[in-house]
């Protein structure tokens, strides 16, 4: 399998979910409460062919910098098509100013037209650069190894490869 998963995020939209005033003025957009919701749009590579990768997904913040998540993908425009399923658990590291890491972990179920369903884990880290007001900039890498994976039908068994961001809080 080649690149079975990298997609560049287009936007993702942030919300304030009932955060209380003393953790907001601490852990910011990543404080307990929060609630981030995302909209994913780019372009993913799998089977030797492009595809054309929509999603959307949340997030919710169960204490200061600690979040889990929720996203779902459509990769269409070649054949096979697929949908994903990830739920997620992120850690940002708020304490630093102005550069935030993140680091986290998720399990992911892809449904694949006309083959069987493929489950892969995997781990994320990279960084939130603070662009100004609640809006950020996010970059970092992703390590996906697919379970059950069968050299037969797939090149590869794991796969790392970028990812791109913008969060707006709101």
């Amino acid at each position: 399998m080649t690149r079975i998963g990298a997609t560049l995020v287009a936007a993702a939209l942030a919300t304030a979910a009932s955060a209380p005033a003393a953790a907001a003025d601490v852990a910011g957009v990543f404080s307990q409460g929060r609630t981030h919701l995302a909209v994913v749009g780019g372009s993913g590579y799998a089977f030797d062919k492009s595809y054309l990768v929509l999603g959307v997904g949340a997030s919710y913040y169960l204490a200061d910098g600690l979040n889990i998540g929720l996203y779902a993908e459509s990769w269409t425009g070649s054949d096979p098509s697929m949908y994903k399923l990830t739920p997620s658990v992120q850690y940002v590291f708020h304490q630093v100013p102005r550069v935030s890491p993140y680091v986290g972990v998720f399990y992911r179920r892809t449904y694949i037209d006309n083959l069987p369903n493929l489950d892969s884990a995997g781990g994320r880290a990279g960084v939130y650069i603070a662009a100004g007001g609640n809006a950020h900039v996010s970059g970092g890498v992703v390590y996906e190894s697919y379970l059950d994976c069968n050299k037969a039908v797939y090149k590869s068994c794991s796969d790392t490869y970028p990812e791109i961001g913008i969060t707006f809080a709101f």
